[in-house]
């Protein structure tokens, strides 16, 4: 279904095209072709109707009576872990997220979705399917149950829902891509395949080097080789959410090209954006008023989003400006602090903090269920 949106030009909407290719030569210009790449593997099996994932996933391919081909081979990748894959780092980076939590769920609200929103193109389809815009607190609690079995030990195992919910994504990335791709209004020419492969690896920035950078805004303190684990749990997470080896960061440098590339190519936000930040603050800010008086709770949302993603890509999408905006320069110095005091104080004390954190993790998620009414995992659920 998607053939006939392969192997075009450069979509004429992106900007900069020439600085991308005098920045960052050939690497710019793979970036550029691949506007056009899906995920062949999920694209074939959702072609064929995506029968019998689910029983694929809990009991293994040979379950399933008579799979397709293309099942056969999506699964033959999964099945297959990657030569480079150290569980024992997915484990180790899933405590570190873990242990952190909180302030993980308050940088991918208010740093990494803003991030991504500076790009119009890259934020069609959920300007299209409107599941955002129209209930945020929904698709962050699927999110969220996502990421929950990501940030667990052993969650990404190939029998772990965290691994499971992640193949899950990945074909609704491709049913979404496959609904696009019929539709009148997508703008091929403009804007290139849906969830192409640029984004989808710009999406593990928003989820690892744009957070983590936020998060030291607000104290977090990782050490070298932690981050080398966050990373690396990343890289493989990639992997199994069908990003491409080529555009699969593994490094810091990876993740400063891919975050450039995405800021050079952004063509700035459209209202479906705006309408989706708007969205999302509602969401965050209903959050921050359980810990800080109500009529605080927006501005206070406000400046921590002006703080992480600056003045002028806040002024473009409809942040509005506010004093609170200087609070994470003021307080996570003192954050700091008070982590490098417990943990060195307290016996065991930074390994105390990860188990509480793993424990409150799902006692919090079946909080916000409860608060707003969620009773699946992930869309496909209720599609």
């Amino acid at each position: 279904m998607l053939d006939s949106l392969t192997d075009r030009t450069v979509p004429t909407a992106l900007p900069q095209v020439d600085v991308v290719l005098a920045r960052h030569g050939a690497r710019g210009q793979r970036w550029l072709d691949a506007m056009w790449q899906g995920d062949p593997l999920a694209d074939r099996v959702v072609d064929d109707g995506a029968l019998d994932v689910r029983r694929a996933l809990a009991h293994g391919i040979d379950a399933v009576g008579a799979p397709s081909a293309a099942l056969v081979d999506l699964f033959a990748a999964l099945d297959t872990p990657p030569r480079w894959l150290d569980r024992d780092r997915c484990d180790r980076a899933a405590r570190h997220l873990a242990r952190q939590a909180s302030q993980y769920g308050i940088v991918l609200g208010a740093a990494s979705l803003l991030s991504g929103a500076q790009s119009s193109i890259a934020g069609k389809p959920l300007t299209f399917t409107g599941r955002y815009a129209s209930n945020a607190a929904v698709r962050s609690i699927e999110v969220g149950s996502w990421l929950g079995g990501v940030m667990t030990p052993g969650g990404m195992q190939r029998d772990a829902p965290g691994f499971a919910q992640t193949v899950r994504v990945r074909l609704i990335h491709a049913h979404v891509r496959a609904h696009l791709s019929r539709d009148p209004d997508w703008d091929a020419a403009a804007w290139g395949l849906p969830i192409c492969q640029p984004y989808m690896s710009f999406t593990l920035a928003e989820f690892c080097s744009i957070a983590l950078r936020a998060m030291r805004r607000l104290g977090v303190r990782y050490t070298d080789d932690e981050l080398v684990d966050i990373h690396h749990l990343w890289r493989y997470t990639g992997h199994v959410v069908g990003v491409a080896p080529d555009h699969l960061p593994v490094t810091p440098e990876d993740y400063a090209r891919i975050e450039d590339l995405y800021a050079l190519t952004a063509d700035g936000p459209d209202d479906g954006d705006r309408t989706f930040v708007a969205a999302l603050t509602d969401f965050q800010a209903a959050e921050a008023a359980r810990f800080v008086p109500r009529p605080l709770a927006r501005p206070l949302i406000h400046g921590l989003q002006r703080a992480f993603v600056g003045d002028a890509i806040a002024d473009d999408l409809a942040v509005p400006d506010t004093p609170w905006k200087h609070a994470p320069r003021l307080l996570g110095p003192l954050t700091a602090l008070g982590y490098a005091a417990h943990d060195g104080l307290i016996p065991g004390g930074r390994a105390r903090r990860t188990g509480r954190a793993l424990r409150r993790q799902p006692v919090e998620l079946a909080r916000l269920r409860r608060t707003y009414a969620v009773d699946h995992e992930l869309v496909d659920d209720v599609a």
